[in-house]
């Protein structure tokens, strides 16, 4: 297996323990501040995830795919990292310290969410093409950062896809089921 992608899957695995047991604390062990500093370790692992891979591209790698995902991963983690921390903090309150149930979203206000996430996507794809660039201006050799160029149109097809899909709640909003109302 790639180091690379070795180290993307241990920063995903780790990022995901670090909410769980940072939500363990807080709801379960009552431990606030604990979990608090655990919730906060996770932009950690986007750091050790990124470092990684400077530090494998200056010591003379060449970057694959598994690098450029690695960009995409930040870029996410980034972008959408605190509305999956607010997710899975919603289903630990609701299970754990009877808080409310997890609203699911219908109509105008889940094309509204939609819309939001065409923001957050734009960052993501943004930040991802920007640690992309930093990779190349970094190693400034063509030869050894090529594969890094195959990710772009990646970005621009996850975005299109991602504006598809909001317009099409715009023009259409998610119907409530029946048994629902």
């Amino acid at each position: 297996m790639d180091l690379i992608l070795a180290i993307i899957i241990a920063a995903e695995i780790g990022f995901w323990v670090f909410v769980v047991l940072g939500l363990l604390a807080r709801y379960v062990l009552r431990w606030h501040r604990i979990g608090a500093v655990l919730l906060t370790m996770t932009p950690v692992v986007d750091l050790v995830l990124l470092t990684a891979v400077i530090v494998n591209l200056q010591n003379g790698g060449t970057a694959t795919f598994f690098h450029g995902l690695a960009a995409l991963y930040l870029g996410i983690s980034i972008a959408y990292g605190h509305k999956m921390i607010k997710w899975a903090d919603a289903r630990f309150a609701h299970r754990f310290a009877h808080g409310p149930a997890p609203v699911k979203l219908y109509g105008w206000e889940y094309t509204k969410e939609c819309w939001k996430d065409v923001a957050r996507t734009t960052l993501a794809a943004g930040i991802a093409a920007g640690i992309l660039w930093l990779l190349t201006a970094l190693v400034d050799d063509a030869d050894r950062t090529s594969a890094l160029m195959g990710i772009y149109p990646v970005l621009g097809i996850w975005y299109l896809i991602d504006l598809i899909w909001a317009i099409s709640y715009t023009f259409s909003p998610k119907k409530q089921p029946a048994a629902a109302k």
